[in-house]
This record gives structure tokens, sequence and C-alpha cells, in this order.
């Protein structure tokens, strides 16, 4: 009797913290998110895809509900080039975008660090040993994990950073995916779910 109550309870705790967990993509169309720019955000085969648009410029797709503090896990597959990144606490007037940026990018280029657009630049970079958990052209699964002031990323179950930073502390606004510019870049994702905290 006592193991069943234990079976129980244990079922009880995981159907609890499953069910505090939002999927932000329901794998058929793009309900929930909006999109900035002109690059190409659809969904082919129950997975999101971004890809590059005639004009070649940077691109957004936000959620419609703001998330400030939550554990983001994704997973993600760049096809070609790959340059990208997942925001928080983010702000959209047309493609110019207030927030932060984990990055999503090729090899040698910082995954998991944190970049703030139009503003301080990289404000932390993963150790350069980190960067061999990336799997290029290969499926990635990314945890965001956003508290106060403080961030954590994680890739492939590597911990890729941690950064306490004031001006984090005091952002609001959506998640959102971005597509870099220069052309030539397509990125899947799949799995996008968010438990706010």
């Amino acid at each position: 009797m006592k193991k069943l109550s234990i079976c129980l309870l244990f079922v009880l705790i995981t159907v609890s913290l499953n069910a505090q967990k939002i999927s932000l993509f329901n794998g058929k169309d793009l309900s929930g998110w909006n999109i900035h720019g002109s690059e190409k955000w659809y969904v082919e085969g129950g997975l999101l895809v971004c890809e590059s648009g005639p004009e070649q410029k940077y691109g957004y797709l936000s959620t419609e509900n703001h998330y400030d503090d939550f554990i983001l896990t994704l997973e993600f597959k760049q096809q070609a080039n790959g340059n990208s990144g997942v925001f928080f606490r983010s702000n959209l007037e047309g493609t110019k975008i207030s927030g932060w940026q984990v990055e999503v990018a090729p090899p040698g280029h910082h995954s998991g660090g944190v970049y703030e657009s139009y503003g301080r630049g990289w404000l932390i970079q993963p150790e350069a040993k980190k960067d061999k958990a990336l799997k290029m052209g290969e499926w990635n699964k990314m945890k965001i994990k956003v508290v106060g002031n403080k961030v954590t990323t994680w890739l492939n179950g590597t911990k890729m950073i941690t950064l306490s930073d004031e001006k984090i502390g005091q952002g609001k606004g959506s998640i959102a995916l971005q597509i870099h510019d220069g052309g030539g870049i397509k990125v899947k994702w799949r799995n996008l779910q968010v438990k706010p905290l």
C-alpha cells in the first residue's frame, strides 16, 4: 500500500509539473505568434520553419503573450547557415527589437551566449570549448531559464552561460525567434514549450 501511495504521489507531481508547461507551437499554423518583417515563417510537416526572403533582412516571429520569468525549451535544426536566435523580454517596432537574444548560430559563433541588440552588444559568450555542444545540421535542444535578473542557458544538456544583469531584470516582453539578415538562412523549430515561473 505504501509503494502504491508513493507511486501515485510521483504520478501526480509529474502531471502537475507537465500541466504548467505551455506549448507555443501547435504544429499546424502560426496561431499565437506575430510576424515582423518580410522574411518567411511557415509550417511544414508539423515543423516551424524560418527562411530568408527576397529582401534578405532581419525577421522576427514573436509570441502574442508576454513571458517574464520562465523556463523555455525548444529544438532547432540549422539547415542552411543557421544564424538565428531566441529573444526574451522583447518588444518590436517593425523589425527593430529591444530585449535580449540567446544566440543560435553556426559553429564558432557563440550559440547559447546572450546578445543585446541596439544596445550593449555581447553581454556574455560561452567558453570556446563548449561550442562542441552544437550539432550543426542535426536537431539541437536548447533550454533557457530567465528569473529576475538571472539568465541561464543550456545546449544539448551542456550549461552554456549564467548571467546576472540589472537591465535584464527590469525587462518585460515576449519571446521571439529571429532570422538574421544576409540571406541564405533556413532553420527548423519544434517542441517549443514555456513554463512560467
